[in-house]
């Protein structure tokens, strides 16, 4: 289907791996695909208990003493279907199909996160035209749930100080730094005690939420933190009791809508006060939050297990005073986000609220920082701390020397200047960054739209260009 597209390999490899199972998690036949073409082009090889693979090309004519590279992508792919596709992502390949300058998948993702990567390398090592320093190709495994093939690979089984990783989405950027992150959770002990009154349910929903990371700086409201101040001006002008508090279930996630449980005596007070404040906060957000709103049930009268009073000011003093959002921003890329931190979890079990943050930083030792200031904030209420999930920054190298090589070739091939860009997410690279000493890195790719998602699409034009690029810099490391 696609092999009368150019360059004709990159295509014809891509459509074979859309052919073959490879979902996060479901990596076998994929890594056994990678280590059939090593073997069938006798070339060098590793595949690990992770399904990682390695495959290993020597330099051509000339180019036998020049320092080796890396070429890495990952293997997994998001399996997403509209409701009446009927497909078996263990066992089914993808039905993709060319629509102008794309390439989509019918009612499914197609996968060119990261499989147009993986297509590319390996056009390159079947290749006996283009010239190129010794190859390290490296494919990783479910990258897409927590990078986890990339965590599990023995670097020692790389030379190489030089690293293209070909997962990014934007033909006219190269990538240059990348957030790390962990997983910070806080558990509230609560202590319940009967009251009996009327149950209402104030639901504050709307918000635009987004990505933690990509969205964190675009003024976006936490429906978790907005909840702690109205919770807080609620005890300030009402009485009520708490029965429990849920917003969001996703940790990097901006949560866009909070649930919260109250019993109540004075509903009329309670109702007059909920609402005028609700209008209240309407006003101040509503040309950023335009949807926003806010819904009041009053239920049924009943005996609840309610919070004790010092469990519900500890929480409303949780929520109303911890940090949320954009901490600081680089003094070295301009409009890069580099520490932040999201509440995007919040649920209430029967002895215990927990809460779920994000944490991000393109600099580990602000990351560090960050969890300090986290833990000193909460050393002041009971709860336990649990900090997890930990990923390394892909910090900013000035005066990289394959940043400017990059940004040569890329200007004489397509005519302008690359962007320089960091992003506020995690990328592999800060893993190999963190583990090979003196690594120099960037990430490249094509212009890919709505990934992971059934509409995602791969330019055709921008895969060419992207892969030329690639081509014409692996001639320069002579």
């Amino acid at each position: 289907m696609l092999e009368n597209l150019n360059p004709q390999k990159v295509f014809k490899y891509f459509e074979e791996i859309c052919n073959i199972p490879h979902g996060s998690g479901d990596m076998e036949k994929i890594a056994d695909y990678c280590v059939n073409f090593a073997k069938s082009h006798s070339l060098k090889f590793v595949r690990d208990n992770a399904d990682n693979v390695i495959i290993y090309k020597n330099a051509t004519k000339g180019y036998e003493n020049s320092e080796p590279v890396i070429l890495q992508g990952h293997l997994d792919m998001v399996c997403q279907k509209t409701e009446d596709k009927n497909i078996d992502f263990t066992n089914d390949g993808l039905d993709i199909f060319v629509d102008g300058d794309f390439v989509k998948a019918r009612g499914t993702t197609l996968g060119a996160d990261n499989g147009i990567a993986v297509a590319m390398v390996l056009a390159i090592l079947d290749s006996n035209e283009c010239s190129h320093p010794p190859i390290e190709a490296v494919f990783t495994t479910d990258e897409e749930i927590g990078m986890v093939g990339a965590m599990k690979l023995d670097m020692s089984l790389l030379s190489a100080k030089k690293m293209i990783n070909i997962d990014s989405e934007e033909e006219y950027a190269v990538t240059v730094s990348c957030a790390g992150g962990s997983d910070f959770q806080v558990t509230l002990p609560v202590n319940r005690v009967k009251k009996y009154g009327t149950e209402i349910t104030v639901t504050l929903k709307g918000l635009k939420g987004g990505h933690s990371g990509i969205e964190i700086d675009k003024g976006r409201v936490n429906a978790n933190i907005l909840a702690g101040r109205f919770l807080n001006h609620l005890n300030n002008s009402t009485d009520f009791d708490i029965i429990s508090i849920d917003g969001g279930n996703k940790g990097n996630a901006i949560t866009n809508l909070c649930k919260i449980r109250f019993c109540v005596n004075n509903i009329d007070s309670f109702i007059n006060c909920a609402k005028n404040y609700i209008d209240v906060i309407k006003n101040e957000i509503s040309e950023r939050e335009k949807e926003f709103e806010a819904t009041i049930s009053v239920g049924t009268k009943a005996e609840f297990d309610v919070f004790k009073n010092e469990i519900k000011d500890n929480l409303i003093y949780s929520l109303l005073c911890v940090p949320n959002g954009v901490v600081e921003m680089s003094a070295s890329i301009k409009g890069l986000v580099e520490t932040s931190l999201n509440l995007g979890i919040l649920t209430t079990d029967t002895d215990k609220v927990t809460m779920l943050f994000t944490l991000r930083s393109n600099k580990k030792s602000a990351h560090i920082a960050l969890e300090d200031k986290l833990k000193g904030f909460f050393s002041k209420i009971p709860c336990t701390i649990e900090v997890s999930g930990h990923y390394p920054p892909w910090e900013f190298k000035d005066n990289s020397e394959l940043q400017n090589l990059y940004k040569k070739v890329f200007t004489e091939k397509m005519g302008y200047e690359p962007k320089i860009e960091a992003i506020h997410a995690g990328l592999e690279c800060g893993i190999f960054y963190s583990a090979i000493d003196g690594l120099d890195c960037i990430s490249i790719g094509p212009n890919l739209f709505d990934v992971h998602t059934v509409n995602e699409k791969m330019s055709i034009s921008s895969t060419e260009k992207i892969f030329n690029v690639l081509i014409s810099l692996l001639a320069e490391f002579v």
